[in-house]
């Protein structure tokens, strides 16, 4: 992820012009976008299975745990949205100067 956001922060600060690299490069971060959802799904829905099972110190050290990478998982995500709709609009950009 970090090197995908490297590149991407790359691409618009030296202003690249290569569409094919900025479709291929906003692909990859869709795809890992897409990624970072469904782990947010299934740290959810064993957040879900862990309070069905009841109540006991090993389910809310779990809890816990589950509940600390959710949170970061929904940090990166909001993170890489942030950086691809600033490709985007870069990407738009360059589609206008040409």
């Amino acid at each position: 992820m970090a090197e995908l956001l490297a590149r991407i922060n790359t691409m618009i600060e030296s202003e690249s012009r290569d569409l094919v690299q900025i479709e291929r490069t906003l692909t990859d971060g869709y795809a890992a976008a897409l990624s970072l959802e469904a782990e947010g799904w299934r740290i959810e829905r064993r957040m879900a299975e862990v309070v069905a099972d009841g109540y006991t110190t090993k389910q809310a050290e779990e809890l816990a745990s589950l509940s600390k990478r959710l949170s970061g998982n929904k940090g990166r995500l909001v993170s890489l949205r942030a950086v691809l709709a600033d490709l985007r609009r870069h990407m738009d950009r360059v589609r206008t100067h040409r």
